[in-house]
């Protein structure tokens, strides 16, 4: 986001209500509707991955599901060994696009 776009912040964390603000003040959508619409997205990428599929945004990046198997851990106070179960974890891998842009390097918008 741009610095006007996020002129009332304070962290450096970007909130729900930040991304709302942030519709409100760009596409003039109500502070409702601009909120109802950041949910959806959001719930609609969670559902997704839940599922096990991946979703990958353009010039953004993907959201990827992967499954690690069973593996032996370690302890590390006691150097006990440890069965960790398998399961599913969730990556994110961002796009070349963005990328270079958190590098300072000036991408054209792809539109």
């Amino acid at each position: 986001m741009t610095d006007d776009a996020n002129s009332g912040k304070t962290g450096t964390n970007i909130t729900r209500a930040d991304l709302a603000e942030a519709i409100y003040r760009r596409v003039g959508l109500s502070r409702v509707e601009s909120a109802e619409l950041v949910e959806l997205v959001l719930n609609e990428i969670c559902d997704e991955i839940a599922g096990g599929n991946n979703v990958k945004l353009s010039s953004f990046g993907s959201f990827l599901v992967r499954s690690k198997g069973e593996r032996i851990g370690r302890n590390p106070k006691t150097g006990v060994e440890v069965p960790i179960t398998p399961r599913k974890v969730m990556v994110f891998k961002p796009s070349n696009i963005l990328k270079a842009r958190v590098n300072g390097i000036d991408v054209p918008d792809e539109d």
